[in-house]
C-alpha cells in the first residue's frame, strides 16, 4: 500500500558512537597498514565491516538469556536449542559450536585429506581455509553469471550443474567426500541460490552417492530471495521454503552470527550418526561437551529464539529492501556494483571503479581506505587481499576485487544509509586519486585478517 517500509521494530537501547576528524582517521589508517580489521571499533562511526555477529538482539532473546543454563552436561538450554535446530532444518545430529568456522574445522577434519575434493557454489575464506588445511583441494563451480557483476540474474548464486557432474564423473569413489552449497553466496555478492538448483545440486549428489550439506549462514535471506524471484513460491511462508532448503540436503554448518540473530555461535547439523559421533568426539577436544559446545547456556538460548525471529516475513521484508535502497543508492551515484543486490551487503565492483590501479595493487583495499578517511565508514575488502595469493613474490589476484558493505541486522537506521551515501558521492568524486598499495607482511593463511599494506 505505501512505499516507505518501515524496521518493524523500535529502539530500547542505545550506544553512542564516536565522531573523528579526517585527520585523525588518516593517521588511524597509516598506524593499521591500511587494514580495516586493524582499526579499533572505538575509532569507527559507522561499522558494515561484516554482518557477523553484529545484529542488535530482540528483547525476547535477552529475555531468554535470562534463563540460561549452564549446567556442564545435560544443559536444559540444551535441549530447547536443539529442539528449535531440528524443527528448522529436520537433522537428526545438533552440535553446537562456539561459531561457524568450528563446526567447518571439525566437518573438513573429519572428511577432508590429500587428494580429497570438496566442491562449492564459492566456498568462503574461512571454509576454504578448512578445506585446504586438511590437505583437500576446494573447488568453486558457480554459474558463470555468478563472476559477472553488472550481469542481472535473479540466482546468481546457482551451482553450475554441468561443470559439478564433470568432476564428480572424473574423481573415483571416496575423492568427494561431500559437496556444499553456500546460501546466500556470500563470496559472490550475497547471491541466492534457487529452489530447483538446489534439488538440481541434491539429486545429482545423491546419484553419485555424494553427500550434499549447506553453508546455512544466511538461510533466510536466501529463502526470502526463493519466495520473491521464484515461481510457485509466492504465497509460501519463508518457514515453510527454509525447511524445504534443509531437507534437500544430508547437512549444514551454520554461523549463528548471521541469520542466527546472535553475537556469538554456531552448530553442525548432519543425519549421518558415525560422522556425528567422530564429531562430537572432536568437539570435546577443543570445543566443549556436547550439549554445550563452546558456548554459554544463555548463547544457546539466543539463537533458539533467534531462530525462530529471523523467519519473520515483515523483518526479511524490511531487511532485503533495505539493502536494496543502499544499492540503488549507490547505482545512481555511478558506482559499478553486483546486480541484483544481495541479501546482506552491497558489494561495490573496485577493479572496475579504480581501473587505473592494477589488480595485484589491491584496489578494493584503496577504496576501503578511501571510505574511511573520508567518512569514518568501515566496509571490507572481498578480492585479492582475501583470496588472491602470493607465489614466488609474485601477486596472483583473485577473480574479482569487492568491496562489500555489509549491513549489520537491526542496528542501523535509514539515516545512518543516508550519510553512507553521502559519503560514497563524496569519495566517487576523488576515485581517480586513489592509489594502490603493496604487502608489507603477511601469513600464509587468511592473510587478509592481519596483512600490512602500505601505500605504492
Amino acid at each position: 500500500m505505501f512505499k516507505t517500509i518501515i524496521e518493524p521494530f523500535k529502539i530500547k537501547v542505545v550506544e553512542p558512537i564516536r565522531m573523528t576528524t579526517a585527520d585523525e582517521r588518516r593517521h588511524i589508517l597509516k598506524h593499521a597498514r591500511y587494514n580495516m580489521f586493524g582499526i579499533r571499533a572505538h575509532d569507527i562511526l559507522i561499522d558494515l565491516l561484516t554482518d557477523s555477529g553484529t545484529a542488535a538482539m530482540s528483547s525476547e532473546q535477552w529475555a531468554a538469556m535470562m534463563r540460561g543454563d549452564n549446567a556442564y552436561a545435560g544443559s536444559n538450554s540444551f535441549y530447547r536449542f536443539e529442539a528449535a535446530v531440528k524443527e528448522l532444518t529436520g537433522y537428526a545430529h545438533i552440535i553446537p559450536t562456539h561459531q561457524g568456522r568450528a563446526a567447518e574445522r571439525i566437518l573438513f577434519s573429519i572428511v577432508g585429506g590429500a587428494r580429497k575434493t570438496i566442491p562449492n557454489n564459492t566456498h568462503f575464506d574461512t571454509t576454504r581455509a578448512n578445506v585446504e588445511h586438511t590437505g583437500a583441494s576446494a573447488v568453486d563451480l558457480v554459474i558463470p553469471e555468478g563472476l559477472q557483476p553488472q550481469t542481472r540474474h535473479p540466482f546468481k548464486g546457482d551451482m553450475d550443474l554441468a561443470r559439478l557432474e564433470a568432476l564428480l564423473k572424473d574423481m573415483s569413489p571416496g575423492r568427494v567426500p561431500l559437496c556444499m552449497l553456500t546460501v546466500t553466496n556470500n563470496s559472490g555478492g550475497g547471491q541466492p541460490v534457487s529452489m530447483q538448483n538446489l534439488k538440481a545440486t541434491s539429486a545429482l549428489c545423491h546419484r553419485y552417492g555424494v553427500p550434499l550439506f549447506l553453508d546455512a549462514c544466511r538461510f533466510a535471506e536466501n529463502a526470502y530471495f526463493i519466495k520473491l524471484r521464484e515461481p510457485g513460491y509466492g504465497e509460501k511462508r519463508p518457514v515453510d521454503i527454509a525447511q524445504e532448503m534443509f531437507r534437500l540436503a544430508d547437512g549444514c554448518t551454520m554461523s549463528a552470527k548471521k541469520d542466527g540473530l546472535v553475537n556469538i555461535g554456531g552448530f553442525l547439523a548432519m543425519n549421518d550418526a558415525r560422522w556425528a559421533q567422530e564429531a562430537r568426539n572432536l568437539l570435546i577436544l577443543t570445543e566443549g561437551f556436547p550439549t554445550y559446545g563452546g558456548l554459554a547456556g544463555r548463547d544457546l538460548e539466543a539463537i533458539a529464539q533467534g531462530l525462530r525471529e529471523v523467519l519473520d516475513e515483515d523483518y526479511l521484508r524490511y531487511r532485503i529492501r533495505s539493502v536494496e535502497y543502499l544499492a540503488e543508492r549507490l547505482s545512481a551515484i555511478g558506482y559499478p556494483i553486483i546486480q541484483p543486490p544481495g541479501g546482506h551487503a552491497v558489494y561495490i565492483d573496485a577493479r572496475a571503479l579504480l581501473s587505473h590501479i592494477p589488480a595485484h595493487q589491491f584496489p578494493a583495499q584503496s577504496l576501503c581506505s578511501a571510505i574511511y578517511e573520508h567518512g569514518g565508514i568501515r566496509t571490507g575488502e572481498i578480492g585479492s587481499a582475501m583470496f588472491g595469493r602470493c607465489e614466488n613474490g609474485e601477486e596472483i589476484p583473485a577473480p574479482m576485487d569487492l568491496v562489500r558493505i555489509a549491513i549489520p541486522r537491526r542496528a542501523y537506521t535509514q539515516s545512518h544509509i543516508d550519510y553512507v551515501s553521502e559519503v560514497a558521492e563524496h569519495v566517487y568524486a576523488l576515485r581517480k586519486s586513489l592509489r594502490g598499495f603493496r604487502v608489507l607482511r603477511q601469513a600464509a593463511v587468511l592473510r587478509h585478517f592481519t596483512i600490512e599494506l602500505e601505500p605504492v
